[in-house]
C-alpha cells in the first residue's frame, strides 16, 4: 500500500509540474509562491500528526473511498483539459463555449498537490526530529519555491514538443486513476 501511495505522490507532483509547462513564467512563479505559502501556513497542523495517525488514515477504507472520489474528479478534470486541447488544436471552427471551458481547465492547477505537500511536510518533520519544526517548514517552503520553476523549466527543456507533453500528461493521469482504484480496492 505504501508503494502505491509513494508512486501516486510522485505522479501528482509530476503532473503538477507538467501542467505548469503550459503556462507563462509569471503564473509558474505564482504557483510556486502559493505552494510555498501553503507549506508555511500548515506547519502547525503538520507537527500535530503522528506516524500511527497517518497509518490509521491510510488504512481507513471510508477515508480512502472519499480520497478516491476527489482523486477521480481531479483526474477527470485534467483529462478533459487534454481532450479539449487536442480538440482545439486539430479542429477548425469551435464554439465559443468550448474555448471558454478550455481556458477554465487550463488555469486549473490541480488540488491534489496540497495534500501531497502536507504529507511531504509531515514526513519531513519525522525525518528531522531534532530540528526546529518551523525551520523545517521554511526550508521545505524554500525548496518548493525553487523546485517548481526549475522542474517546470527542466521538463519543458527535456520535452519541447507540446503535443508529447500533453500525451504524457494524459497517460500519467490515467495511471493515477488506475493506482487510485488499486489503492481503494487494496484498502478494503
Amino acid at each position: 500500500m505504501e508503494a502505491v501511495l509513494l508512486i501516486m505522490i510522485f505522479l501528482v507532483c509530476f503532473n503538477f509540474v507538467l501542467k505548469q509547462t503550459y503556462r507563462k513564467p509569471w503564473y509558474v512563479l505564482v504557483s510556486a509562491v502559493v505552494c510555498a505559502l501553503f507549506v508555511v501556513v500548515v506547519w502547525p497542523w503538520a507537527i500535530e500528526q503522528s506516524k500511527s495517525q497517518l497509518h490509521d488514515w491510510l488504512n481507513n477504507p471510508k477515508l480512502m473511498l472519499d480520497t478516491a472520489v476527489v482523486l477521480s474528479i481531479e483526474v477527470i478534470i485534467q483529462m478533459a483539459y487534454c481532450i479539449l486541447a487536442v480538440h482545439l488544436a486539430y479542429t477548425g471552427k469551435v464554439r465559443r463555449r468550448t474555448i471558454w471551458l478550455y481556458r477554465l481547465l487550463r488555469w486549473f492547477p490541480g488540488l491534489l498537490i496540497f495534500p501531497v505537500l502536507f504529507y511531504i511536510e509531515t514526513q519531513g518533520m519525522f525525518l528531522f526530529t531534532g530540528a526546529d519544526f518551523q525551520v523545517v517548514a521554511y526550508g521545505l517552503a524554500a525548496c518548493v519555491f525553487i523546485l517548481v520553476p526549475m522542474l517546470t523549466w527542466g521538463v519543458r527543456w527535456l520535452v519541447p514538443e507540446k503535443e508529447l507533453r500533453l500525451e504524457v500528461f494524459f497517460l500519467s493521469n490515467a495511471l493515477i486513476a488506475i493506482l487510485g482504484i488499486i489503492a481503494t480496492v487494496n484498502g478494503r
